[in-house]
């Protein structure tokens, strides 16, 4: 969810961005120092394109040696915590919000999906970003030119 978080924000809370030939073996980027819990982007893989926190005893990347970037990265406390609500958010909510149906009635049973509406205790119709907006709107950067 970081990521998506990260784009909707359009800041990926980049402390430092390195550019070049990486390879990837036995799971872990070979010659890039991030601490132990950091955060980073990979751009420009194969395989790998995404957001990460670096664990020296959990190597979830997929091996391959790439021409990209790694973007080094300091996310707030706050953003994960939110990251964390939104991930328990669209749990919750999820299977309603990818429903193809607006309503639908059997058997005695019917609903109807309510659209446009960000109240996260009435979430039918509602989005994360609608929902979280208010509080992710601090870190939000803008485009540029």
């Amino acid at each position: 969810m970081l990521s998506e978080i990260c784009k909707e924000l359009n800041n990926w809370f980049e402390k430092e961005r390195l550019f070049g030939k990486f390879t990837i073996s036995d799971g872990v980027l070979q010659n890039v120092d991030i601490l132990d819990g950091q955060y980073y982007r990979i751009v420009g893989s194969t395989f790998n394109d995404g957001v990460y926190v670096f664990d020296v005893h959990n190597t979830p990347l997929k091996d391959e040696t790439f021409d990209g970037a790694v973007w080094l990265m300091a996310v707030p406390s706050d953003v994960l915590n939110l990251s964390n609500e939104i991930d328990a958010w669209a749990e919750k909510y999820g299977e309603a919000q990818n429903s193809p149906y607006q309503s639908e009635s059997f058997g005695g049973y019917s609903y109807t999906k309510a659209s446009g509406s960000s109240s996260s205790s009435n979430p039918n119709g509602a989005t994360w970003q609608s929902v979280f907006g208010g509080k992710l709107n601090k870190w939000r950067k803008t485009i540029c030119c």
